[in-house]
């Protein structure tokens, strides 16, 4: 069975399952659409034409994807004038699949949808032991046993960066007069200070300063 239906000012020849591209329709993609401006419907050597539509036709439809056509590109020119005006265009356009052509105005009812099994209960599994804590990590220097001294006496040491070193543990001078190569490299790279300690030679001051602290 065919239909002649009219759309966007065109006629279109369809039947169904066709999929056909028209002028764009105001309806979300997956959403079912009906056109009822039929022109004819056939069936083998029965065709009905109407006057100027089938009375109670429809054809059913549904919307594919909203799309741009080609880039049309239109030239204006006017003889012995300077005038040139170049203009491009692409149209909107949907396309739509056809589901049903209904010869009394009547869709097809939709099938219903198969209806899921449901899932098997998944068996309760016992719940995995909680990861032990990982180690503390090795402090920079021995705690401190006194009062925090004043690391702004070495030279380039700010209240800024003593606040970090604080932060990072270190609060005496003995401490860093402590620190191993390898807590030092651990220091600079946890506080941005990549040779630092060697240029500015912390662990020597910080020595001479604990002496008198």
């Amino acid at each position: 069975m065919f239909a002649v239906i009219k759309t966007g000012g065109k006629q279109y020849k369809v039947a169904e399952g066709d999929t056909i591209v028209i002028e764009k329709l105001d309806t979300e993609a997956g959403k079912d659409v009906t056109f009822d401006s039929v022109l004819m419907l056939g069936s083998g050597e029965s065709v009905t034409v109407g006057a100027p539509l089938v009375a109670g036709a429809t054809v059913s439809g549904e919307i594919a994807v909203h799309m741009r056509g080609p880039k049309l590109i239109t030239r204006k020119k006017r003889q012995r004038q300077t005038y040139r005006r170049t203009i491009g265009h692409k149209q909107h356009l949907t396309t739509v699949t056809i589901t049903s052509i209904n010869a009394d105005g009547k869709a097809p009812a939709k099938k219903a949808a198969p209806k899921k099994e449901a899932a098997p209960k998944a068996e309760a599994v016992a719940p995995a032991e909680a990861p032990k804590a990982a180690p503390a990590a090795e402090a920079p220097a021995s705690a401190p046993t006194g009062a925090a001294d004043n690391l702004k006496k070495m030279t380039g040491v700010g209240p800024a960066l003593e606040k970090k070193l604080n932060g990072a543990g270190i609060t005496t001078f003995a401490q860093i007069a402590a620190l191993s190569e390898a807590q030092i490299a651990e220091l600079e790279e946890q506080l941005s200070l990549s040779g630092r300690f060697e240029k500015d030679g912390w662990v020597a001051q910080a020595a001479e300063l604990a002496k008198d602290a």
